[in-house]
Formats: structure tokens, C-alpha cells, sequence
């Protein structure tokens, strides 16, 4: 029997508006209904299929370790397959994503990553596992050992650069709004080692971002990006018109975290007040919001979202 749909009201609107990390990928969310059931064996298939597709595995086994039943149907499917390096991964990001909520342990989920490990070397998912976190209770030596381990097995993994540009937007705070800062170091260096067709030449908008995100909870820029010069100069406008330029070349419809690309170039093109750029963008992203940028510095993302797009579409 299908569940009853959420009551009229707040609950029927909470519902709308729920964030999914899943994106467009279909198959993920398929699994991952069949994985809350404890069919796990549609979870495997998933895997199967997925295989050396870094980016893509590393996206589908972060959503799916989000659920709060994961580790128990993990642990099954261990019990069932011990030598699954598949399930090894998965329960390794269910003890991650425990421990990012506040709920478990970090001794356990780095044992479990280093179990990851010894299973699927080659693999950098497991380190993936590792970078998450550490970049929430490491060092910054402890995350750039992850990041470099992450590099070695897979030298444009998305997921580790987005880490590596948050933590990075973090230190400095002090020097305020500094354009030599690091991160821009690091975000330009990575998009220039990356081939023609790589997603990471979107990397410095994301460094950009995230350095308000920064900025502006220190106090350093207004908590409404779009009253803040951060997105003006002429540095930054470079930056977003490159972004730009490239999307309109490669648009790589295939990439499993394109959405979050795009929700990012969106907000930058909003906040530069290129209207008819972020337009184009917003009508992209379609339904597939992501909490970030929107919610930068503090912000309701929902209410940011939709307010950009509509006075991108001109709906307002």
C-alpha cells in the first residue's frame, strides 16, 4: 500500500519544497526507495552499473548513506556479501553522514573508510568518505592528505574540489575581502589542470561564493549578496563571464552534479545582475534547486531561490 500523501497545509508545503541531493538521477532515487525497504540487492545493482564512473558513484553513494536507515541495511549486506567492497563503501558514508548530523562517532566512521580501503583500493570513493571528515573535525593537513589521496586515483573528482574550496574559503577570515586570497589560487590552478571539458572550470565562481559565504557571516559583506560589491569587481566579473562562456560551449548534460554547477553560476549571474544570463540558467535548473549558494550567508534557501528566478524570468 503507498503511504498517504502529506496533510494539506504547512506539511503539503514543506513537502514541495524539500531539497532532494539526488537531483535527476532516476535511478538513485529508484534505489533508494527500494534501499528504505531493505531491498538492498537494487542498491548493488545500482553499484554494478555505475562503475568506474567516479563522480557519479561518489554522488550516489553520499545520497544514499543519508538516510537514516543506510547503516542497518549496509551492515545486512555485508553480512550477506563480506567480501562487497560496494557495501564496505556504503556503510563507511552512512557513518560519515552520522557523524556530519551530530550522531556518531568519528573514530567509527574513519575505521570504517580505512575498511573502505583495504577493499577497493583503487578506489577513491572511500577517501572521498575520509575528506567529508576530516574537513569537519581534521586538521587542515589531515584534509589535504585526504584531497591528495582523492586526486591520485581520480585527478578531477567534483566532489572532492568543492570541499577543498570550502575549507579553503574558511581560513584568512581576517583579511577580509582579499582577491589574492588562496582559494582563488586554488580554484584557478585546479580549472586550469583539468581538461577543456571538465565541470572544475566552474571551480572559481564556487570559490567565489564560498568566500562570501565566509565574508559575509564575519560581517565583512551585507547578508543580501545582491547588495554586495563582492560580486562587481572586475576580478569577479572575469570569473563569472568565463564560467559562462564555458557552460555555453560544453554544457555537460551527463555529469551527476551539473545541477550544482548550475545553481551556483545562477546565483552568481543573479547577483551581477545579468539578468538575461541567469535566466537562461535558471531555465536549466528547472525544479532542481540545491541549498547552496542560496542559503549564503544565512538565508531561507527556498525564499532566495525563487525570488532570484523569478526576477531573472521576470515573473514577479
Amino acid at each position: 500500500m503507498s503511504p498517504p500523501p502529506p496533510p494539506l497545509g504547512r506539511g503539503r508545503r514543506r513537502a514541495a519544497q524539500a531539497f532532494d541531493e539526488a537531483l535527476d538521477d532516476a535511478d538513485l532515487v529508484a534505489a533508494r526507495a527500494a534501499l528504505a525497504q531493505g531491498r538492498w540487492q537494487h542498491v548493488r545493482s545500482l553499484l554494478v552499473r555505475t562503475g568506474d564512473d567516479w563522480d557519479r558513484r561518489g554522488h550516489r553513494i553520499t545520497v544514499l548513506a543519508a538516510e537514516s536507515y543506510c547503516a542497518a541495511w549496509a551492515r545486512e549486506w555485508l553480512l550477506a556479501e563480506p567480501e562487497s567492497a560496494d557495501a564496505s563503501v556504503l556503510l563507511a558514508f552512512a557513518e560519515v553522514r552520522r557523524v556530519l548530523r551530530g550522531k556518531g562517532k568519528p573514530v567509527r566512521a574513519r575505521e570504517a573508510c580505512e575498511s573502505a580501503v583495504t577493499r577497493a583500493p583503487a578506489d577513491p570513493t572511500p577517501w572521498l568518505g575520509l575528506l567529508m571528515l576530516e574537513c569537519a573535525t581534521g586538521t587542515d593537513m589531515d584534509v589535504v592528505r585526504r584531497f591528495e589521496a582523492v586526486r591520485g586515483r581520480y585527478a578531477d573528482h567534483h566532489h572532492a574540489h568543492h570541499l577543498m574550496v570550502a575549507r579553503l574559503a574558511a581560513r584568512r577570515i581576517e583579511a577580509g575581502p582579499d582577491p589574492l586570497h588562496e582559494v582563488y589560487d586554488f580554484a584557478n590552478w585546479a580549472a586550469e589542470q583539468a581538461p577543456a571539458d571538465s565541470p572544475l572550470a566552474i571551480l572559481p565562481v564556487i570559490a567565489h561564493a564560498e568566500r562570501y559565504r565566509v565574508l559575509a557571516a564575519a560581517g565583512y559583506e551585507p547578508a543580501d549578496p545582491s547588495v554586495s560589491g563582492h560580486w562587481a569587481g572586475r576580478r569577479a566579473r572575469q570569473v563569472m563571464k568565463t564560467a559562462f562562456d564555458w557552460w555555453l560551449e560544453w554544457e555537460l548534460e551527463g555529469h551527476p552534479r551539473r545541477l550544482i554547477d548550475l545553481n551556483f553560476l545562477a546565483h552568481a549571474k543573479f547577483c551581477e545582475g545579468r539578468g538575461a544570463e541567469a535566466a537562461a540558467l535558471f531555465h536549466r535548473i528547472g525544479r532542481y534547486a540545491t541549498p547552496a549558494p542560496w542559503s549564503y550567508p544565512d538565508r531561507d534557501p527556498h525564499t532566495a531561490f525563487a525570488a532570484a528566478r523569478a526576477g531573472a524570468l521576470g515573473t514577479t
